[in-house]
């Protein structure tokens, strides 16, 4: 059995949990929401007996690292310099960042940014330079952020409002403090168990069109989700994620999530001076076929990836996968991840 080095690490006032094993080039895995650094169990051996040193955090915010209520204390640089600080605490001058969902966002924002320590960039389910209008050119990932508008020239959080105007919209909906801490801290292993479902490869989450705004709440659009066990997710995998979201009480179970929405203005402004920028490092692009960030990007959100990564080794689309891509198919994606690994570590 692979051993897990579990650690906290105080990083300038926040405490940062992660877990580490293995030896060589360092790795470093960068859950979404909802996550954990167990988002990353079915990745973490494999990197190591590949050869490489697997870190996986809980992001500031989610399971036992601290999680400050501020939503300001979440924007994008708060978020890069607890990985910066990492980094420094481990006398690590480089490294590999894999990203997934927000992950995805705060990966790309260091390879941009802060290129000098990355040596490579895996961006999973969500594009690098698209919004969700279906419009690229903005140097900055956009999923589940709003960096980009539904509509030209709106920030963010009134393109949210202008979308909840014609059908409930989460992004608009976790913007207001207190209504979904109170809603989804009172329920949460149905709230995770419904949400990984939903956005499975089996799952369906289009049923959020169905309601208004008014009256409505996360757990309303979510149906319900079949038993456990399923092929990828076990009762005691659930329990797990229950109990670490839980740790700080229902009113910070998932504050780590909500904020990220709610700084949403804040990303769109701090990413303004890399509007146009390229990564440069080597990545590589993992998503489920049947992710729905996909679905309601379209094809074009590839195509515009690949004009702004020149070294996009490249793209891959797992079959029978929805959104937690490592989790549903961790088969293939970590025969596509240690791929490309190893072509990094040979040149």
């Amino acid at each position: 059995m692979t051993r897990l080095d579990h650690r906290i690490f105080d990083l300038g006032g926040q405490s940062l949990h992660a877990v580490i094993t293995g030896a060589g080039p360092p790795v470093v895995f960068c859950h979404g929401f909802p996550g954990l650094w167990y988002s990353w169990r079915k990745q973490l051996p494999v990197v190591a007996a590949a050869g490489f040193r697997a870190i996986a955090v809980d992001q500031r915010g989610y399971g036992r690292s601290d999680r400050p209520v501020e939503p300001a204390l979440y924007d994008a640089n708060f978020v890069m310099q607890d990985m910066l600080r990492l980094l420094d605490a481990l006398g690590i001058e480089r490294a590999v960042f894999v990203g997934h969902d927000f992950g995805a966002q705060q990966v790309c924002n260091l390879a941009v940014r802060h290129a000098d320590r990355v040596a490579g960039v895996v961006i999973m389910s969500c594009p690098y330079d698209f919004d969700l209008a279906g419009r690229g050119g903005r140097g900055r990932d956009k999923c589940e952020t709003g960096e980009g508008s539904f509509a030209t020239g709106l920030r963010p959080s009134e393109a949210f409002a202008a979308v909840a105007r014609q059908h409930f919209f989460h992004m608009h909906y976790f913007q207001a403090i207190g209504p979904a801490e109170r809603e989804l801290g009172a329920a949460p292993r149905e709230f995770l168990q419904r949400l990984f479902w939903a956005l499975s490869s089996k799952g369906e989450l289009a049923r959020y069109k169905d309601f208004p705004s008014e009256g409505t709440g996360y757990l309303d659009v979510l149906p319900p989700a079949p038993p456990l066990p399923w092929p990828w997710m076990s009762e005691a995998d659930m329990d797990f994620y229950a109990e670490e979201f839980s740790r700080g009480g229902p009113d910070t179970a998932f504050i780590g999530g909500l904020n990220s929405y709610r700084v949403a203005d804040r990303n769109w402004e701090l990413g303004e001076p890399w509007a146009d920028a390229h990564i440069e490092v080597p990545a590589l692009f993992i998503a489920g076929a049947d992710d729905i960030v996909l679905q309601m990007v379209g094809p074009a959100a590839i195509d515009s990836m690949r004009a702004r990564i020149p070294d996009l080794r490249d793209v891959v689309l797992v079959p029978e996968a929805g959104h937690f891509v490592q989790m549903e198919q961790a088969d293939a994606t970590n025969a596509a991840l240690t791929g490309f690994l190893r072509g990094l570590s040979a040149r």
